[in-house]
């Protein structure tokens, strides 16, 4: 859902920001920094690479990679209240004046303070990194004329996003950490099936992908009819994937996953593309996107028929 968390928060942001009367370049922009605060979470997958170093110089391997970012993925940088808390702080520290962020540098210090305490130095220091990302994208923002209010709103909204976001493809997040408190105890079953689950988990992340591309060629005034290449029905073709690739599940996606996007770049590369306006990159995630939804729908459809 790397995807899908920032585009959502695009989408919302940028459309809400048109709602309250905003103009249209601005609103964009908003919607951009609230994509970014929606990627800020997942930093927590440092834990891994960093562990694993330190353990061993032979080269990871993948299984063992995510089984170590696991460890402390989706705790502390997935919860709401460490998320309200590092919006508040990052806005602070994007103001102008000193008090201010003399404020929001002791707002996140104690934010990485109180990881340490309730989690130890490992769950600190990944706190640490996701809070100086946090900090950095509304510094960011700042220089870019957002005012901090505004900077306030938008890491709220992608911060706080993100954790629901990942409800459907893992363990869910500890929402309320520090705290021993559960919203969701479990991840949402969308089928009992593993490998429709897996399916309906994909078209909702495909879903955010045109919402994302749907609020910004709205903006623009551009069609997406019109930019969807008519070789992009070579997704059809995907049904065939039924019998030649194992059934993927949530667990095990890898090969079904990379297959998807793999046609959907042949896909684009062999369409007339100059890629000399924004239109034509425009058209370009269009096709693609385009692509890998019917390919996904045709492997359903055939999964479920054979």
């Amino acid at each position: 859902m790397f995807v899908g968390h920032s585009l959502a928060a695009f989408a919302v942001g940028t459309l809400a920001a048109r709602r309250l009367g905003v103009g249209r370049d601005r609103a964009l922009q908003l919607g951009a920094f609230a994509a970014l605060f929606a990627l800020v979470p997942d930093v927590d997958i440092v834990y891994a690479p960093v562990g694993l170093a330190l353990q061993s110089a032979q080269p990871i391997d993948p299984e063992v990679f995510w089984t170590t970012a696991n460890v402390i993925h989706r705790g502390p940088t997935h919860s709401l209240l460490f998320g309200g808390v590092l919006a508040t702080g990052g806005a602070l520290l994007a103001a102008n004046r000193r008090i201010g962020r003399v404020t929001g540098a002791g707002v996140v210090a104690g934010l990485i303070a109180v990881a340490g305490v309730s989690g130890g130095s490992a769950v600190a220091g990944v706190t640490a990194v996701y809070a100086i990302a946090g900090v950095a994208v509304a510094v960011f923002a700042r220089r870019h004329g957002v005012s901090a209010p505004a900077v306030l709103a938008v890491a709220a909204l992608g911060l706080l996003s993100h954790p629901f976001g990942d409800l459907v493809t893992g363990t869910p997040p500890l929402f309320f950490y520090p705290f021993d408190a559960t919203l969701v105890s479990g991840r949402l079953t969308l089928h009992p099936d593993p490998t429709l689950h897996l399916l309906a988990a994909f078209l909702i992340e495909i879903g955010t992908v045109w919402l994302g591309i749907w609020t910004y060629a709205r903006s623009r005034d551009v069609s997406i009819r019109r930019l969807v290449h008519p070789r992009a029905g070579i997704g059809t073709g995907y049904s065939g994937a039924v019998f030649v690739i194992p059934s993927p599940t949530i667990h095990d996606a890898s090969v079904f996953v990379f297959s998807l996007l793999a046609l959907s770049l042949v896909c684009v590369g062999s369409t007339p593309h100059r890629f000399t306006k924004p239109v034509d990159a425009l058209g370009a995630v269009v096709t693609g996107t385009a692509t890998v939804t019917l390919a996904a729908i045709a492997y359903g459809v055939a999964y479920v028929l054979f």
